[in-house]
């Protein structure tokens, strides 16, 4: 039997055997015409036996409106106040402590959350649940803080042995599914992205000697075209096009399209002004765009920037986003926004703006 196709896939945390629907159940899964009773009935009674507990459900909504649900284990944050016995994280933190985790009771935790951790081994999922625990006692998790003190606290909480990126997600109150209400631009950010990019440039001519001169890492035209199309390869980060050769680039836009490498006008990778083009993606440049769930996933910098120059990056980007706010956008326009490394728990930046 074939699969019965997929219309949408929706993420909650709802509280066990409490849930109802009123939001957020009713204003998230509503839109999608699946019977709310019946989602609400199943999931309080799979859920009864963990009273108090938040508890994770990712719900599977079919073209035919029928669903499905996955439950997941509860947020590390929430098992850890568990295990201390508390209700919140420290008021003061850095200061005052709130409780002390044992080893024993994170070795717990981590055998727990394995499957949702997608960790390769116990000790990978011990590694995860000490760093959540370690960011539990550096803020308050329910607490939205400055731009500064939010940045900072990512970067006192970043554990991993590698040099984190730090993410910035931000929920909008516009409809992607309006034309008029679309947020996308191209920000270059103060302080760079710290990645080091491949650009690729196709062009011809004197465009090219321009892209080589100016640093691109791979320059061409129908080699390049050939090259993309046989051997499907995206060994780069960024592609750049003049307008003439648009046409030719349209061959390839199935295979760049969906990776998110197919020039385009509004970001600034269709354009005569190669060097300049070439200079931006190396210098740091992002790009904001709204998905369908109408949030904007980007990325601020590493962590090894330190909060001042993340501060500066994290201004710029989101000066941008408030600027490109849609003219059609009616009541809150910053739903929410939330700051996190790589392998970091996510911490809430205070907004005012409506």
């Amino acid at each position: 039997m074939a699969a019965k196709p997929i219309k949408a896939q929706v993420k909650l945390q709802l509280p066990a055997g409490k849930a109802t629907p009123a939001p957020p159940v009713g204003s998230t899964l509503g839109p999608h015409g699946i019977n709310l009773p019946m989602f609400v009935k199943s999931f309080n009674d799979q859920t009864a036996n963990q009273p108090g507990m938040v508890i994770p459900v990712v719900v599977t909504i079919y073209t035919d409106r029928s669903f499905e649900f996955v439950l997941k284990t509860p947020p590390v944050a929430a098992l850890i106040k568990k295990a201390l016995g508390i209700e919140s994280g420290s008021k003061k933190p850095n200061s005052d402590k709130v409780g002390k985790i044992t080893k024993s009771q994170v070795k717990e935790i981590a055998k727990m959350k394995m499957v949702d951790l997608n960790a390769a081994s116990p000790e990978a999922a011990e590694s995860m649940v000490a760093g959540t625990a370690r960011t539990s006692k550096k803020h308050d998790l329910t607490k939205a803080y400055s731009p500064a003190e939010a940045l900072k606290i990512v970067g006192d909480c970043a554990y991993a042995k590698f040099d984190e990126t730090v993410e910035l997600h931000v929920r909008l109150g516009v409809d992607s599914r309006q034309a008029d209400q679309q947020v996308r631009g191209t920000v270059v950010l103060p302080n760079g992205t710290g990645k080091s990019l491949k650009v690729l440039v196709i062009a011809k001519g004197d465009k090219a000697d321009e892209a080589l001169k100016a640093g691109a890492d791979f320059v061409g035209a129908e080699d390049i075209i050939t090259k993309i199309t046989a051997n499907n390869w995206l060994d780069f980060d960024v592609c750049i096009t003049t307008p003439d050769m648009m046409g030719m680039v349209g061959r390839v836009a199935k295979i760049l399209g969906p990776k998110g490498l197919m020039p385009n006008p509004k970001s600034g990778t269709v354009t005569m002004d190669v060097k300049k083009a070439i200079g931006d993606a190396k210098g740091g440049k992002v790009e904001y765009r709204l998905d369908k769930f109408n949030n904007i996933h980007t990325i601020l910098g590493k962590v090894s920037f330190g909060a001042d120059k993340l501060t500066e990056n994290y201004n710029a980007l989101m000066g941008a986003i408030i600027k490109a706010k849609p003219s059609t956008s009616k009541g809150t326009y910053l739903k929410s926004v939330t700051v996190n490394s790589t392998m970091g728990v996510g911490v809430k930046v205070a907004q005012s703006m409506n």
